[in-house]
Formats: structure tokens, sequence, C-alpha cells
């Protein structure tokens, strides 16, 4: 290449030398490890909890309650809240696309379910899951034992983002457990 060709840009970039560009690697390496470091110790620890419980539905019968709760330490934001509903006897390759609260719900009110009576589910919108551990969980469904016999799954998709703008996805069946014998319903 003649000397005017490399006068003219681009071609009046130059390479760094070898100890400038070593020592710029190191630092660009330390920056994306210790980015990594935090987002490990701050992602949440999603988790969700259930009972047979009373309260939520009409006439005090006995209730399968599901609540989500955020293990970790810090605050995440609901970015997206996703439902859907296997019913008994339904195809399992043949699952009912994800939807919102309003579109499960028609699902099993035409299964014969009724809201306030079998189910009572919880519209969740953008909002922030304190990272309180344990104990403090947010409800997102109240089932009936009519619809734990009707319905062979009720799977709920949440997506939270941390701090960091990372994402992270929890998939659950809210159904899981309420047949087990191991839970005790209590009396109506």
């Amino acid at each position: 290449m003649t000397a005017a060709a490399r006068a003219e840009w681009p071609w009046r970039l130059q390479l760094l030398d070898k100890e400038p560009l070593g020592s710029l690697l190191v630092v660009a390496a330390g920056a994306v490890f210790a980015r990594a470091q935090y987002a490990r110790t701050i992602r949440p620890a999603l988790g969700w909890r259930a009972d047979w419980t009373t309260g939520h539905l009409r006439g005090g019968v006995p209730e399968w309650q599901v609540g989500l709760l955020n293990g970790g330490s810090h605050t995440v934001v609901i970015e997206a809240y996703e439902c859907r509903a296997l019913l008994r006897g339904e195809d399992p390759q043949h699952v009912a696309p994800w939807t919102d609260v309003q579109g499960v719900a028609e699902v099993l009110t035409g299964a014969g379910l009724t809201v306030g009576e079998d189910f009572q589910l919880v519209t969740v919108g953008r909002f922030p899951l304190v990272g309180t551990g344990f104990y403090e969980t947010t409800m997102l469904g109240a089932f009936s034992q009519r619809l734990v016999d009707e319905v062979e799954a009720l799977h709920i998709r949440v997506r939270v983002s941390d701090v960091v703008g990372d994402s992270h996805e929890r998939t659950l069946d809210a159904l899981r457990g309420a047949r087990s014998t191991a839970y005790q319903r209590p009396a109506p």
C-alpha cells in the first residue's frame, strides 16, 4: 500500500502494540468477570408455595392456594406472566398455547368450572417482587377440589428482570402436589 493511501481513512488506524493491547484485554476480562460475579450474587431464587387452606373461594370450601416467592436477596420486576391449562382427557401433546389470565379463565369456564367458586386467578402485571425469602409470597391463585380433579395441569410461567437487566424465567404446575396424600385438606 502506498504512503498516500495509508494517510486516508480508514487506513490511518493503527493496531496497538502487544503491551497496551494485553493491558486492555486484562481490564476488559476483569470487567466481564466482575459483572458476572455481581449478577450471580443478586440473581433471584424464584419459587412457589402451595397448601390447602380456605378464604378465597365462595363458601369457605377447602382450596389449593398457590403463591410465588423470590428467595433471592434483591428485588426483581415481573416482565411477563402467562398461563395454560390441560384438562383431564386432553392429549398432552396438544397443550393449549400460553395465554393471559383471561384466556385460561375462558378455558376453565368452558370446561364447566366457575370463577370464584372453583378457581380464582390473580392477574399479575409489571410490579416488583421483593426478595424477602421464603415467607413472603404473592398469591397467584386458589383452586377447589373439583378443579384439582378435572384439570390435569395448570401451568404458570413468570419472567422477571433483575437489577442488572438479566431475565430469569420460572414455569410451575400450580396443581403439583394438590393430589398428594401428604397434604391434608382442611374440613369444609
